[in-house]
């Protein structure tokens, strides 16, 4: 039986940290932001010195963006809307090599209300 979008989340998820809301906000002085909405959610508001890389483009820019680029030990925070895309660009940065990358718990939703 095919696999959900949502089945390979939860997977991701199994396979990945998160962080929430409170936690993020404490780091935010020694982490980098990854922000993997669209241009136009990106737009409509962001967390702090976050950087817009989508999702559908994430595996073939980071490595050239000069903010990342080299950077595979530094921390990341890694968020999307309300989580799912984050924990799948958070699995993948970690195949390349992104190890101390985390996505936020709840997107930019949860960062916003909270």
């Amino acid at each position: 039986m095919p696999l959900t979008a949502m089945d390979l989340v939860a997977e991701a998820k199994q396979n990945i940290t998160e962080i929430s809301v409170n936690d993020a906000r404490q780091n935010l002085s020694d982490v980098l932001i990854i922000d993997v909405r669209e241009p136009a959610e990106f737009a409509a508001g962001q967390i702090p010195n976050a950087v817009n890389i989508p999702r559908g483009v994430l595996e073939f820019q980071i490595n050239n963006h000069p903010i990342f680029a080299g950077q595979q030990d530094a921390k990341i925070i890694v968020c999307c809307q309300s989580g799912g895309r984050s924990a799948l660009a958070t699995e993948s940065l970690h195949k390349l090599g992104y190890i101390n990358a985390v996505s936020l718990a709840g997107g930019y939703k949860a960062w916003s209300e909270g």
